[in-house]
């Protein structure tokens, strides 16, 4: 897609993330659908920060709505850093957080293996010295870190914020980086991928040069509406199509399936009346799971909440039940492996 897009009328700038209200969210609630369908939740936050605070407490009572969420998948958020730490080793205080936080849900009695894996923060443009950071990672978290992620979503115009995060142009090219990231397989350690649909082929190059790095794309590799891209959702959705199938053909690369809570997709639930019923959240969503699938195949697809982040235009059951009803009628082992496989063998999660 053409990045000549300075003549089309923007919007001011967004924050990335919607407010949550609570009030609002209980004004439509549902009963679980298909209770009995064992999920993984393959990508949650927790965390203390000086604008909001999400913790345990906040997610085991978001899984009460009636799921059977069996695990759960924490992605670094940048909380709890240790600034009293040496230079690059501040990240281990979010480790040392979410295992303290995942011990709580324990002591709580669910039956929910919260964080069961962890991944964290690690600066791969240290490039070699990232290393002893990463088996630090491990040693703290009794091996908990099962990946890490950089965020590298970039755009040359500053309406499109989709991210709170502002790496530099070209993260995942610079030769640092790449020095970094050839650690993480040695290591066992995955890589999850955070950019926008226009960035794809960079994913597609670092996916040809670590083959043997296992890789996967969060939130559907964020089709834009901010911006200059808001009111093109055909044409953008097909020119994040074609860098679906791209990167499908990567083998290393999994792809899950979620944030469509983000302003970023435009969607803009927030804005009416009432909360969307899962009906309506499965209709706005289907295109985009649904190509996935068909690119990836379900076995390197897997389902995510991106809560709290997407807790401002839904809440968590309703967003099951949506996923559930776009999978209605599939395959039961391909269904399985959307909700629960998938993610228990990307991330070497036991019995859940």
């Amino acid at each position: 897609m053409s990045e000549s897009v300075s003549s089309i009328p923007t919007r001011p700038i967004a924050p990335p993330h919607v407010q949550i209200r609570p009030a609002w969210l209980a004004l439509h609630t549902e009963p679980a659908l298909e209770p009995g369908l064992p999920i993984i939740d393959a990508h949650h936050h927790l965390w203390e920060l000086p604008d909001k605070t999400y913790r345990v407490a906040d997610l085991l009572d978001d899984m009460s709505s009636g799921h059977d969420i069996r695990a759960t998948v924490f992605i670094e958020c940048k909380t709890h850093y240790d600034a009293s730490a040496p230079a690059g080793f501040e990240a281990l205080g979010e480790v040392r957080f979410v295992c303290d936080e995942a011990r709580e849900a324990q002591a709580i009695g669910t039956r929910t293996n919260v964080a069961a894996a962890i991944v964290a923060n690690a600066d791969l443009l240290l490039g070699d010295d990232v290393r002893p950071v990463l088996e630090r990672m491990l040693d703290v978290s009794d091996a908990r870190v099962r990946g890490i992620r950089n965020i590298a979503v970039w755009h040359a115009d500053p309406t499109v914020r989709a991210s709170a995060a502002t790496p530099p142009q070209g993260l995942l090219s610079e030769r640092r980086f790449s020095e970094g990231f050839r650690h993480l397989a040695p290591l066992g350690l995955s890589f999850d991928a955070w950019l926008i649909h226009t960035q794809i082929d960079e994913l597609c190059a670092l996916a040809a040069a670590f083959p043997d790095t296992r890789i996967v794309l969060n939130h559907v590799g964020g089709p834009l509406a901010l911006g200059p891209y808001r009111g093109r959702r055909d044409e953008v959705f097909e020119a994040w199509r074609k860098g679906v199938i791209a990167l499908s053909r990567y083998h290393n690369v999994s792809m899950k399936l979620g944030g469509f809570g983000m302003a970023l997709f435009g969607f803009d639930f927030q804005e009416h009346e009432l909360p969307p019923d899962s009906q309506t959240l499965a209709n706005a969503i289907r295109p985009y799971v649904e190509t996935c699938i068909e690119a990836f195949g379900a076995a390197r697809c897997m389902f995510e909440s991106n809560f709290p982040v997407d807790k401002g235009c839904f809440s968590y059951g309703i967003l099951w039940n949506a996923y559930k009803r776009i999978t209605k009628g599939i395959p039961d082992a391909e269904r399985a492996a959307l909700f629960h496989d998938t993610a228990a063998g990307f991330y070497r999660i036991g019995a859940a």
